[in-house]
């Protein structure tokens, strides 16, 4: 994920932290110490290292990110909250009492009609300003434990953010499976009740197994289809990514180059771009297993002498090489 994803939790962060706290918690999860740029990449174990260290050494499980603590062990309480539910229903409609409980800030409304059910946070002030990653960190927290529930991720028909639409904003693809609209007059998820019919049987080693891996298993589930830019990176990891061409991912997904092309673009992305990124992540995890040389990886990575994969590594993540390593 680019570093401006988790920006605003290192800030809400920051302010129930000393910076000696601070300091602590991002160099034992990984994360730059030092102010990172927008440009920097910070790892999915990055982000869950964090926040298992935060969350108990702050006290909050939301550690910050609303107005008021989440007191330790809520998030326990939370899952056999849900394990308990009768069905999926249920289950969203027990995760907003639950949430409804906690928060001073804003509220959770549920909205359910035959096609749809849409989660809301209404906030209690108008006009408050939207914590970002409270607000995704919350939504992904329904979908996620209603995937781990059914034992499969559960489709979204459409995630919406009442906050302007951020420069990073590719890296919500990664969370969400479904379109992401910004500028809206409220933030909420919509789910199709006809998805929630699988049943709930999950056991009490599973729950904890849950919890030891948070927030691996809600924040990032299992979906590899959200946007065209992930099929084609999808695509790439699956093909001989160095050679493949625009016009052998479009063959792939069944459409036209120019259909493709024009589909990333409105992503705000391109061919190039995402297959610059697989390169760079192939990098950051080859990097992080630690069994290869560095210049090794380089050669693997495509790149003809190790000072070239240097140089274009710190122009995708401003960070070198060696700081990845584990």
């Amino acid at each position: 994920m680019s570093a401006a994803f988790v920006q605003d939790w290192l800030d809400a962060l920051r302010s129930i932290c000393s910076p000696d706290v601070m300091t602590s918690l991002l160099a034992r999860s990984g994360i730059p110490i030092n102010p990172m740029s927008p440009e920097q990449r910070v790892t999915l174990n990055e982000i869950a290292r964090l926040y298992q260290l935060a969350a108990p050494e702050t006290g909050d499980e939301m550690m910050g990110l609303w107005g008021r603590p989440i007191r330790p062990r809520a998030l326990q309480h939370l899952v056999t909250v849900q394990r308990d539910a009768g069905s999926m229903a249920s289950a969203l409609y027990r995760f907003t009492t639950f949430w409804n409980l906690l928060l001073d800030d804003y509220r959770l409304d549920l909205r359910t009609e035959e096609t749809e059910v849409e989660l809301t946070l209404t906030p209690y002030i108008t006009g408050a300003r939207p914590q970002r990653f409270g607000h995704m960190l919350l939504l992904k927290l329904a979908h996620g434990l209603l995937s781990w529930l059914g034992g499969v991720e559960t489709p979204i028909q459409e995630v919406r953010f009442a906050f302007a639409r951020p420069g990073f904003a590719a890296d919500y693809a990664v969370v969400f499976p479904c379109p992401v609209v910004f500028d809206a007059s409220q933030t909420s998820i919509l789910f199709d009740p006809r998805q929630f019919t699988r049943p709930i049987a999950r056991s009490p080693a599973e729950a904890s197994d849950f919890l030891e891996r948070a927030p691996l298993d809600w924040i990032f589930t299992r979906s590899r289809a959200h946007t065209n830019s992930l099929r084609v990176r999808a695509f790439l990891y699956g093909a001989e990514w160095r050679t493949s061409q625009l016009t052998d991912a479009a063959v792939a997904l069944k459409m036209s180059p120019r259909t493709l092309n024009r589909r990333l673009k409105e992503e705000g992305t391109c061919f190039q771009d995402i297959k610059d990124a697989l390169r760079r992540d192939i990098a950051i995890r080859a990097l992080q297993q630690g069994t290869d040389s560095i210049e090794q990886i380089a050669y693997d990575t495509g790149f003809s002498a190790p000072a070239n994969f240097h140089r274009a590594f710190r122009r995708w993540t401003n960070r070198t090489p060696r700081s990845y390593r584990v």
